[in-house]
Order: C-alpha cells, then sequence, then structure tokens
C-alpha cells in the first residue's frame, strides 16, 4: 500500500471506531475531548470522519454496540429487516476524489435502482429467499430446487410443458425426466431447455451463466429458446445482455457446489468472488487499493463463514478485511 493510502485508510478505520464508542457513550465529556483532538490531528481525520459520518447516515444504523458483540448481532439479522440489497464496492483512491461522494452515491443508487426492483420481483415471485438463505423445495412433478441466497423464482406448469422463471438469483436443478413436457429455466433472455438432468442457473448484472453436472442441456437467447448451445456434463456457457456467449469446461462434480456449503473458485477476478459471497454477508464490502479487485484468485472456500472465506481470498494478494461494523467489511492492501 503506497503512504498516502495507508493514512487514508487508518484514518477510515479509526474514524469507525470513534463512531462507535461515540454512539455507546454520546455523554462522556473526556471522550468528546479526545475526539476533537483527534479529529483536529490531520485533514485526513477530518476528511475520514466526514465520509465515515456521512455513510452512517445513509445506512440509518443506530444501535449501540461492543465489538465483540458484532457476531452475535450479525447472527440476529435474519430477524432484522435490511433496507438495502448492498453491493460490493471498489474504491480506487486518485487525486480530488472522496471517498465518500464514491460511496455514498453508490449507497444512494442502490436505494433508487434496488428498491424498485425488489417491489416488483415480490409481486412476481412465488418463492423468494433472503440474504444467507439457502432452500430447497420439492416441485410438482418431482423435480428438487435448490435456491440460493436472494433468489426470487415464478413457476408456469401447463400441460405442454414446464416453465421456471428465475427473477433473480441462483438455482441448481435436478430435473424429472418427462418428454412430453420438456423442462424451460427462463433467465430473462436466456432459455435453457432440458429433459431430465442436473444443472445449475445464475442470473447476475452481466447476463445469466448456465453449468451443467449431469445430462443434455440447451441454452438459447431471444427468439430461439431451444436453439443455441448444447451443453453436456462439465460444460459452462455464460449469455451476456446481447446474446453474445462464451463456453468454458470444468469438473462437472463441482456444479452447484454452494448447496452443500462451498464455493470452488478457478481463476476468477477477486472482486467477483467478493460479489459472490457478498450474497451470504448481510452488508457492505467495500474494495479499496488500485488494482486489488482485478487480481485473479482459485481456492474452495467455506459459504458459512463469507467474512472469513474473504479473509482468504484477499490474502493471497496481500489484501486486509476490516470489519468496522457489523454491516462494513473493508478490504485494503496489508
Amino acid at each position: 500500500m503506497m503512504g498516502s493510502e495507508k493514512i487514508e485508510a487508518d484514518a477510515t478505520l479509526e474514524a469507525a471506531r470513534w463512531l462507535v464508542a461515540l454512539e455507546d457513550a454520546s455523554d462522556d465529556k473526556d471522550l468528546h475531548a479526545d475526539f476533537n483532538l483527534w479529529l483536529q490531528a490531520s485533514p485526513e481525520n477530518a476528511a475520514a470522519w466526514a465520509d465515515t459520518s456521512a455513510v452512517y447516515d445513509v445506512m440509518g444504523y443506530a444501535d449501540p454496540t461492543y465489538e465483540d458483540q458484532w457476531p452475535e448481532k450479525a447472527a440476529q439479522q435474519g430477524s432484522r429487516s435490511w433496507p438495502l440489497k448492498l453491493p460490493v464496492l471498489t474504491v480506487v483512491p486518485a487525486q480530488n476524489r472522496r471517498f465518500v461522494s464514491v460511496l455514498v452515491g453508490a449507497l444512494a443508487a442502490c436505494l433508487v435502482l434496488l428498491m424498485g426492483p425488489t417491489v416488483l420481483v415480490r409481486l412476481e415471485a412465488d418463492h423468494m429467499t433472503d440474504t444467507a438463505e439457502v432452500r430447497s423445495l420439492q416441485l410438482e412433478d418431482g423435480s428438487l430446487l435448490s435456491m440460493g441466497p436472494e433468489t426470487a423464482i415464478a413457476l408456469d406448469y401447463t400441460a405442454a410443458e414446464r416453465r421456471l422463471h428465475l427473477l433473480a438469483g441462483e438455482v441448481f436443478l435436478h430435473v424429472k425426466p418427462n418428454k412430453q413436457r420438456p423442462f424451460r429455466v427462463i433467465a430473462r433472455n436466456v432459455t435453457t431447455t432440458v429433459l431430465g438432468t442436473a444443472f445449475n442457473v445464475h442470473l447476475g448484472d452481466e447476463g445469466a451463466t448456465v453449468s451443467v453436472r449431469q445430462g443434455l442441456v440447451g441454452v438459447g437467447y431471444g427468439n430461439e429458446p431451444s436453439g443455441g448451445e448444447q451443453l453436456t456434463p462439465g460444460d459452462w456457457a455464460q449469455v451476456d445482455e446481447d446474446g453474445a456467449f462464451q463456453r468454458g469446461h470444468g469438473p462437472g462434480e463441482e456444479v452447484g457446489v454452494w448447496t452443500d456449503g462451498q464455493i470452488v473458485v478457478r481463476d476468477r477476478p477477486l472482486s467477483e468472488v467478493a460479489d459472490d459471497l457478498r450474497r451470504y454477508y448481510p452488508g457492505l464490502i467495500v474494495l479499496r487499493g488500485s488494482g486489488l479487485s482485478e487480481q485473479r484468485v482459485s481456492g474452495v472456500y467455506n459459504l458459512s463463514d463469507p467474512v472469513a472465506a474473504l479473509r482468504a481470498v484477499v490474502s493471497v494478494h496481500g489484501g486486509v478485511v476490516h470489519q468496522v461494523t457489523p454491516w462494513v467489511l473493508l478490504v485494503t492492501r496489508g
């Protein structure tokens, strides 16, 4: 980490600690005096405090807490209504650009772009999962379905075919064979058609990715849902919003291993892996530091502890994860 980056990162962490301390002891005059001395000690401290307090206001977080209570509070969040589907943010320090402008701007974008679609998805969905929730269902035809975190589906069964609309998130299916009623998964403009097989479909911001553990599937785009690419065990295809296909192959047994609480990473950008882990962590992950998000990583990680998994991912490239609040992870170079 460059000297200026380290100073900014240290000031950001100190500001977060001051925020927690002041919330816990708002009437402590000595604490306020010490805080004012720290605030006036450097321009970096003043800027970090402005950044941190602004983010705090946007998040609406105001529960007094101590660091040793954070794991307990994080475990209780299944009963807490979290207002945002928070992303992984990559913040690259640059001259004349403040941390707060990036972070608060991104959170504001979350409010505008994500709150509305969430309402629409809830109206369309037959089944939904929350952050860190994995659910298994048996469909009416006997097919088995696993839903990953933050997933929404709608079912449309007729005498001629079986349709599952993937509105958000990720599903893994063991489809019961029926030649008279083909099974189709619709993910925006991408249609996956099967008779009987085990496969995974992930819907992300860049499009849909289909990967096959067993059997044969067809992946089509737009007006040709039954055409396109044929995939066999171990094959995967990623289809972007414009219909462009990218294919690859890997071990078929690794498809859908998230259903067993694992994530297998093979030469992927760190930012993509962090984004996958974010669905298992009910908060904000901030990547700060030039070039960190583009680093390639490989490995097998435990989804039951996304914070530990993230630490393992970034440590390969000298990254450090700082848990500044129960809902904010800051990743910097060590």
